[in-house]
């Protein structure tokens, strides 16, 4: 299956309790957490697989953290990685832009030569507008603690096992 890193700020309290319920997910595989706030560009490409964590901030914003790294990541190529994005968001209060962080993730990192892998189905999200979907699908997934907090277990189990299956093909 290759190296696995799970990246996300430990600061980011929400996307911390996310993020380690996704790696408790994956009984059996060796999935590292790792702090994005302490990590430089080059930690990136020591994995084969990245996972990343993103809530999105304000009107659609990447949080500082990865908005900051992101520049320091143009140069390199990620056209041998594959990386999963799941996100946190608000589809009532921030309808007209959830989790667009999934999307600002997903959209950098294909433009890399990444392969994005982990898309979610919509149905069961009430939103206008998100970048995170293309083709009628999220392109990770996307987690509203403020309004499904209760669909969230469901629906990382269900993430997770499409994880596994993308891996090991």
């Amino acid at each position: 299956m290759g190296k696995i890193g799970l990246f996300y700020s430990f600061k980011s309290k929400k996307t911390a309790k996310i993020a380690g319920i996704i790696h408790n997910a994956f009984t059996g595989v060796d999935v590292q957490l790792i702090n994005v706030d302490d990590v430089h560009h080059e930690h990136f490409l020591e994995y084969d697989f990245l996972i990343f964590g993103v809530p999105t901030w304000f009107d659609g914003e990447l949080p500082n953290h990865w908005d900051e790294l992101l520049p320091a990541l143009e140069e390199e190529d990620f056209s041998h990685k594959k990386i999963a994005v799941f996100g946190l968001g608000d589809q009532k209060g921030y309808a007209e832009n959830f989790c667009d962080a999934i999307g600002i993730m997903a959209a950098f990192f294909e433009n890399k030569g990444a392969t994005i892998v982990g898309s979610f189905p919509i149905e069961g999200y009430t939103f206008e507008r998100s970048k995170a979907v293309k083709d009628g699908q999220f392109r990770g997934l996307p987690l509203d603690q403020e309004n499904q907090a209760r669909l969230s277990n469901k629906r990382i189990e269900h993430w997770v096992e499409t994880l596994k299956k993308e891996l090991a093909g």
